[in-house]
């Protein structure tokens, strides 16, 4: 035993003296080594008009569903009765907000009577500020022009979140309270939650066509995760001692889930039911490119021709949306807590006002079902006209005055790190970059998060659409390595101050709240339709998420140790670079694992504004019939690339913890 103990001695000292930024290093020098032999050979380049079989084959699984949608069996009693159900619920919904219906020129509530009850609803379970800001937004949308588009927008959003929460919450309960299922359910939900919102639209396209319809099946799919996962949370939450009281005192199961575990976690609840309208809100935007009525509609046909002052007021209206639909269900969950801390004589006088408040909402709706002028919104949108003018004379007047800079900052970048980083991907053997991602996946993830990157390339190489999707690759790295500069910086700066933190977290929550689909417009403005822009919209869009979980990291570093490096005469930089970091350097893993994945979804919508790649081929497929396969196959390579990081950057966070 001791000889073999010396002898396995130096191989240990080595492994020591080797750390993992070693490996990674002798990885890619022997990546560039190789790409200067082999640079043009064997990349799997193909035509933006070329299709392999699998394209073809796809186009005519599309075909055969198409001819026979009517006749085979398990369209014609399970895929089109789903349909046909949520069509129903779609169109009466519009017809009591948005859509004229029964003879009638105008909805069976009016915008006076949806204005009424959005503000009396906002009151009744937030408060009264949050009722202002909501009549404030809803009669903004008229002003601009938009009020038909937005409440298609509001009734596709509220038909997905009734059915995502009837599915989602009783999911969650039993999630919550079975960890076998939540076991079961945990890997589907990660699966959900990691594919881009755009993937989502084409093969359910294929299934349930194109419409409104389809919009909100697709929109349930991407927003029942959050409501499943935080229920779980919430219920798995409660003290364990609360249930063991419950228990020994003879309750049952059905009365512990009722009057104990639902209601204290309540507010959690709630605040799943805010995650949910958020992701419905930004999912019901981008499905207008399956022809889903509303705001997004607008957006998508105006991005597509450059018309940016268009973009920019409906992409406003959504903005408002989101903002009032997240203030009213966070003043919700927050709504017991404020209660008991107000005076009781406000407590005595709410229950009257409400019942006053509710007799004067009835006069409205009645009001606005009876007579046109309550109906029909009045005026010609004059606001909105004014707005979209602003956006034209403020696009004119950058590009006039700030080419020069946009279009250095944008050269440098595309220069520096953006073309040299695509060429060494797409002129590379497709071989290579597999070896080479797999190896990084080892290394950085273990074996596991190996073993998903090669099955990962593998499948990429048969979609056919290698190319593109190195493409696609190169611009998700680089806006990534960008969100993390900017997350480093940002997010040290509010971890060391609160002051910082209490200035610049509400800004970051805002961006938040937005649809990926807004941020495209005012880098439209700036840059142009260009890949750049799609690069500049994703680190706008994925950086908040990757500031506040560094800045949480940062700040949760012991101040025994940031104290212990300060007597020891450290100064400012010794102690963020030696002490800070290092010691937050599993959050710094989890900010570049959700900095990525927000990344990826977003380059693939820049397919709207000259982003080409993957995204362009999702684009092209809902437009052109002949490229629909090759569309679906785009989806499955975005999915790919989306699973093989999410697997990598996670198992590196939880090798990073350990």
């Amino acid at each position: 035993m001791a000889a073999v103990a010396e002898a396995t001695a130096p191989v240990a000292a080595l492994r020591e003296r080797i750390s993992r930024p070693m490996v990674v290093g002798a990885i890619f020098v022997a990546w560039l080594v190789l790409f200067a032999v082999l640079r043009g050979r064997q990349t799997l380049t193909l035509a933006a008009a070329d299709l392999t079989g699998l394209h073809r084959w796809l186009n005519d699984v599309n075909d055969t569903i198409g001819a026979n949608r009517n006749s085979n069996p398990l369209f014609l009693y399970f895929f089109n009765e789903i349909r046909l159900g949520i069509d129903n619920l779609v169109t009466f919904v519009q017809s009591l907000i948005s859509q004229p219906t029964a003879g009638r020129p105008v909805p069976q509530i009016g915008w006076l009577g949806v204005v009424g009850l959005t503000g009396y609803l906002s009151w009744a379970v937030g408060n009264w500020r949050v009722a202002l800001l909501a009549v404030a937004g809803f009669t903004f949308f008229g002003l601009q022009g938009l009020w038909q588009e937005s409440m298609d927008t509001l009734a596709l959003t509220l038909s997905a979140v009734l059915v995502a929460l009837l599915i989602g919450i009783p999911l969650g309960v039993w999630a919550g309270l079975s960890d076998r299922f939540n076991k079961i359910m945990t890997p589907f939900l990660d699966f959900m939650q990691t594919m881009p919102t755009f993937v989502y639209l084409a093969p359910l396209t294929l299934v349930f066509l194109i419409g409104g319809a389809s919009a909100v099946i697709t929109t349930v799919i991407y927003a029942a995760p959050p409501a499943m996962r935080i229920t779980a949370h919430a219920i798995r939450s409660v003290p364990e001692t609360t249930v063991e009281a419950a228990d020994s005192l003879g309750t049952t199961r059905r009365q512990q889930l009722l009057k104990v575990l639902l209601p204290m976690s309540k507010r959690t609840v709630v605040m799943g039911v805010n995650q949910t309208i958020m992701a419905a809100l930004a999912m019901v935007t981008i499905a207008a490119l399956i022809d889903a009525p509303g705001l997004g509609k607008t957006v998508v046909q105006a991005l597509q021709s450059l018309d940016v002052g268009t973009a920019f007021n409906a992409g406003l209206a959504i903005v408002v949306m989101a903002i009032v639909l997240d203030r009213v269900t966070t003043a919700a969950a927050s709504r017991a807590e404020a209660g008991r801390r107000t005076s009781g004589r406000f407590t005595t006088w709410r229950r009257p006002l409400l019942v006053a408040g509710g007799i004067g909402t009835a006069f409205l709706l009645y009001v606005s079902h009876t007579y046109v002028y309550a109906a029909e919104f009045p005026g010609d949108g004059g606001t909105g006209r004014h707005i979209a003018s602003a956006a034209d004379t403020a696009t004119t007047w950058l590009q006039d005055h700030l080419s020069g800079l946009t279009n250095a900052v944008r050269d440098v970048i595309t220069t520096t790190l953006l073309n040299p980083f695509q060429t060494l991907l797409t002129d590379s053997p497709w071989w290579l970059v597999g070896l080479t991602l797999v190896a990084l996946g080892a290394v950085l993830g273990g074996w596991r998060a190996g073993v998903t990157a090669a099955v990962c390339v593998g499948l990429l190489v048969g979609t056919g659409l290698w190319s593109d999707g190195m493409t696609t690759l190169a611009s998700t790295a680089v806006a990534t390595v960008l969100v993390m500069l900017l997350g480093a910086v940002f997010g040290v700066w509010m971890g060391r101050s609160a002051l910082v933190d209490r200035l610049l977290r509400p800004t970051l929550d805002a961006a938040q709240v937005m649809p990926p689909f807004v941020y495209l417009v005012p880098f439209l403005a700036l840059f142009g339709a260009t890949r750049f822009t799609a690069i500049v919209a994703a680190v706008v869009y994925a950086a908040p998420v990757a500031i506040k979980i560094i800045a949480d990291g940062v700040r949760n570093v012991p101040e025994s140790t940031v104290e212990a490096a300060t007597s020891a005469g450290c100064n400012t930089w010794q102690i963020i670079t030696k002490v800070q970091l290092p010691v937050a350097r599993s959050a710094l893993t989890l900010a570049t694992n959700q900095g990525l994945i927000y990344v990826l979804s977003m380059v693939v919508v820049g397919g709207l504004v000259g982003a080409g790649a993957l995204g362009y081929d999702v684009v092209a497929g809902f437009s052109q019939g002949e490229l629909y396969g090759k569309g679906l196959a785009a989806g499955l390579a975005i999915v790919l690339l989306g699973v093989m990081f999410d697997r990598i950057t996670q198992a590196a966070a939880r090798r990073t913890r350990a």
